[in-house]
């Protein structure tokens, strides 16, 4: 299997800002998108955003439009999201997740993707 390892998380002040970071260790792929989700207590998991492997469509839910920015670096097999002007209601822990190849798919499904990592607490205080 593949590994997604999540990192960046923690607590900030409502406001403030954070930068998720997402490594797939173990199996690689030859190309894959990537996606962000998240989940807070006691809601489903909700999309977040989403990138294509060329890195040049990108996708983000309303509620964070504007404040966040995924990107990718290839060359070191990362996906970030930079959050910015986090609000509360941003707390949850967040996943990140893997689909394999490069070819056209619903970014929001979370059934399409392949992989997932084990999840990082993002917690915004008011």
């Amino acid at each position: 299997q593949v590994q997604l390892v999540e990192s960046g998380g923690g607590l900030v002040q409502a406001g403030g800002s954070l930068r998720l970071s997402c490594a797939p260790s173990g199996r690689t792929f030859s190309s894959y998108a990537m996606g962000w989700f998240r989940q807070a207590p006691g809601k489903e998991r909700e999309f977040v955003s989403a990138i294509s492997w060329s890195g040049d469509f990108t996708y983000y839910a309303d509620s964070v439009k504007g404040r966040f920015t995924i990107s990718r670096d290839n060359a070191k097999n990362t996906v970030y999201l930079q959050m910015n002007s986090l609000k509360p209601e941003d707390t949850a822990v967040y996943y990140c997740a893997l689909k394999i190849g490069s070819h056209t798919y619903i970014p929001q499904v979370q059934h399409e993707y392949n992989y997932w990592g084990q999840g990082t607490q993002v917690t915004v205080s008011s």
